[in-house]
């Protein structure tokens, strides 16, 4: 089968096979379908590869002599898929299920384990056999789907959802600081770095469209999101758009601000986990054990979100404070597995867009996406992280997730919860002199949480209003005269 890329290749980096940065596996995978992991497991792993002892494997996941490998593909830094990858893999979960299965049936189960920046060669890995389960977000799974069905054979399935925003607030547009953008439309004319084919670059080409700009009126650099933020801080292109958690990393660091919020568009995004069908009918035990895996992976972040984010921040080498801001309790994903009516929904819609900027032919998604694995796993409904407790400073329960906030204080193992943003902003300032790692608030209109301190803020009568864009506040304004725009030092001094 041809292992040709999915997307065009960006020029700084190809998107095959040979992209996966850190491949390591449970012992023994066999050459034929991956290299050897080049460095020592993690723990987790060496703990897992103890149970399963060192037996041999032949290729494309078969069984021989009762043993049976699986390879997954994942996206380290797309950490809104993290419960299938990142922390899935940090905390040891599927070696754990694995261990147990092979307890009942006798067999011996490896898993490796390929590290990607994005979905395409994840893709590219399956539909030549060489990866059996995957995670990415909406436009890559149906880029993935299209192209399993096009090559014909058992294909590929969608099986459940990792991180979701109702909104489309995973994707955003960040400028530097100095740049003179104010709106979408000012990027006409100018360098924009994005991956092609991502959810990321399909929120940039509607939401440019909405702006009264086409997509041939920027230049458009295909890149990778590591490439693409060093090229936004070097000077080499006046915008970057692209998915979690690149646009946080680089705003929190200094180094832009956010001129677009997906949530503008009101379209959800979402990623979720694919399967080889052909492997998932071999070994179903595999895929509900994947499947238990990523719900214990959920129940963590949602139940420890802080030492979730602190994980995940320990493993990819991004902010812990970046990790939370998204992960967290409110956060701007929402982790759950069920393929949600209107997900799926949003699926469908977004087929008609793929297929007019010419990277999907066709695509059945009734039969491409296939609950019936979550419902032979019978998992229990996991309820989402949220902001709750009591408001210290402004003695009042926190209740309401449109206005509630949170604090991380440097040298405190627990986040304080805030029931507005006004007592947000109390809070920082009765702890003058104590050290903010982040304050997180929700903007006043779309809900999107983002960092206080890198917010417009409106006062409108004892109201004191975050917002995450220029764009967001002027709005505001113009629907409410008597409210003005301040800043976040003049916020602080007005809570």
């Amino acid at each position: 089968m041809s292992r040709r890329p999915l997307f065009p290749r960006p020029t700084s980096r190809p998107l095959g096979a040979a992209s996966a940065r850190d491949t390591s596996s449970s012992p023994g995978p066999s050459a034929s379908r991956r290299p050897r992991p080049a460095g020592p497991l993690p723990l987790a792993l060496l703990a897992a590869a103890v149970l399963t002892g060192l037996t041999g494997c032949s290729s494309a996941g078969a069984s021989a002599g009762g043993s049976v490998e699986v390879v997954v593909g994942y996206q380290s830094k797309t950490i809104n898929t993290v419960t299938a990858g990142t922390l899935l893999r940090a905390r040891g979960y599927f070696e754990q299920q694995l261990a147990a299965e092979g307890k009942k049936n006798g067999r011996t189960y490896k898993v490796s384990w390929q590290d990607y920046d994005s979905g395409a060669p994840i893709t590219a890995q399956m539909l030549a056999d060489k990866t059996d389960i995957g995670s990415m977000g909406d436009y890559p799974l149906l880029i993935n789907g299209s192209r399993a069905q096009e090559a014909g054979g058992a294909g590929t399935r969608m099986i459940s959802v990792t991180g979701y925003n109702e909104l489309g607030a995973l994707n955003s547009v960040v400028v530097p600081n100095g740049s003179p953008a104010h709106t979408l439309a000012d990027l006409k004319g100018k360098k924009v770095s994005t991956s092609v084919g991502s959810a990321a670059d399909g929120t940039l080409v509607q939401a440019l469209r909405k702006a009264g700009v086409q997509d041939t009126e920027i230049s458009k650099q295909n890149q990778q999101p590591a490439i693409g933020a060093s090229a936004l801080k070097a000077g080499g292109v006046d915008a970057l758009a692209q998915f979690v958690a690149w646009p946080g990393q680089v705003v929190f660091g200094g180094d832009a601000r956010l001129l677009y919020d997906g949530a503008a568009l009101a379209r959800p995004t979402l990623h979720g986990v694919v399967v080889r069908q052909k492997y998932a009918t071999e070994h179903p035990e595999v895929i509900e054990a994947f499947l238990r895996a990523q719900a214990d992976a959920t129940r963590y972040l949602n139940e420890q979100p802080l030492a979730a984010s602190q994980e995940v921040a320990a493993a990819t080498g991004l902010a812990p404070e970046v990790v939370h801001l998204y992960n967290g309790p409110n956060g701007i994903a929402t982790f759950g597995l069920p393929l949600r009516p209107e997900l799926l929904a949003a699926l469908r819609e977004d087929v008609p867009f793929l297929k007019s900027v010419g990277v999907l032919k066709a695509l059945d998604v009734d039969a491409f996406v296939d609950p019936s694995y979550l419902a032979k796993a019978a998992l229990p409904e996991i309820a989402p992280a949220r902001i709750t407790g009591t408001d210290a400073v402004c003695g009042q329960p926190v209740t309401d997730p449109a206005k509630a906030g949170e604090i991380w204080f440097d040298g405190e193992d627990a986040t304080r919860p805030a029931a507005t943003p006004a007592c947000l902003l109390k809070a920082v300032k009765a702890a003058a002199g104590k050290k903010v790692r982040a304050a997180y608030v929700p903007d006043a209109t779309t809900g999107t949480r983002w960092f206080a301190d890198k917010d417009h803020w409106a006062q409108d009568g004892a109201d004191l209003l975050p917002f995450t864009t220029e764009d967001g506040l002027k709005a505001y304004l113009a629907a409410h005269p008597g409210a003005k725009q301040i800043g976040y030092e003049q916020a602080l001094a007005a809570s």
